[in-house]
């Protein structure tokens, strides 16, 4: 699933749309995911930069926000990386906190069981058909991953029908380092390809992979 990051003319209108499914999420499930729903809704609305897809804010400001210890900032926001809303994209050090990244994907995909509270229209807007336009080229196709067995080649399959631009263009060329201790490791041919697709493709390759193994809780992008 693909949902265009909410910028330019629509932008609006997008964030409410991701904000809403979040609400219909959370009124649907028990008090603990309740919660969890809410804090993250907190921290988009008030410390989410869109433009950049970064969320940067320390425990103690989270804790302060969330009206909580710090000890239950660190379990949920593990919570939220485990889960993919969250995808950490530069670990704090040295004083500096970590920056976030929203894993919209992995969003839509678990709140969509929670559309129809909203409305068909909601879900007709959220689930675009592509317009066609006879001017544009299309893409080479690329061929289906070969699978291996391994969690990657499962996951890439799993992209190859579900986000095949990106995977034409960015995540086919990835391979497989080592899966292990909840980490998926990647490696990509360039520094720029690693860090663009940790940046921009971090979100849709982790909600693939977790529904492969769902005690996979990061995905790292290394260059070659």
């Amino acid at each position: 699933m693909q949902f265009a990051r909410p910028v330019g003319r629509e932008a609006a209108s997008r964030k409410y749309d991701l904000l809403s499914a979040l609400a219909a999420f959370a009124l649907s499930q028990d008090k603990t995911r309740q919660r969890r729903s809410l804090r993250l809704m907190a921290l988009i609305t008030t410390r989410y930069n869109w433009q950049r897809d970064e969320l940067t804010l320390g425990q103690t400001e989270i804790a302060k926000l969330w009206s909580v210890d710090p000890r239950t900032v660190k379990r949920e926001m593990s919570a939220l990386r485990a889960s993919a809303w969250l995808v950490l994209k530069r670990q704090g050090a040295r004083g500096r906190v970590s920056v976030y990244g929203l894993g919209i994907d992995a969003i839509l995909a678990d709140t969509r069981p929670a559309w129809d509270r909203i409305g068909p229209d909601f879900i007709d807007r959220m689930s675009p058909t592509p317009a066609t336009d006879t001017n544009v080229v299309p893409l080479r196709a690329v061929a289906a991953p070969v699978s291996d067995g391994s969690t990657w080649a499962a996951a890439q399959g799993r992209l190859h029908e579900t986000a095949q631009a990106q995977y034409g263009a960015w995540l086919a060329a990835l391979t497989e380092i080592a899966c292990r201790e909840g980490v998926l490791s990647l490696m990509a041919p360039s520094r720029f390809h690693a860090s663009y697709v940790q940046t921009h493709l971090a979100g849709t390759i982790m909600a693939a992979v977790r529904q492969v193994d769902p005690s996979l809780r990061e995905v790292r992008v290394e260059a070659g």
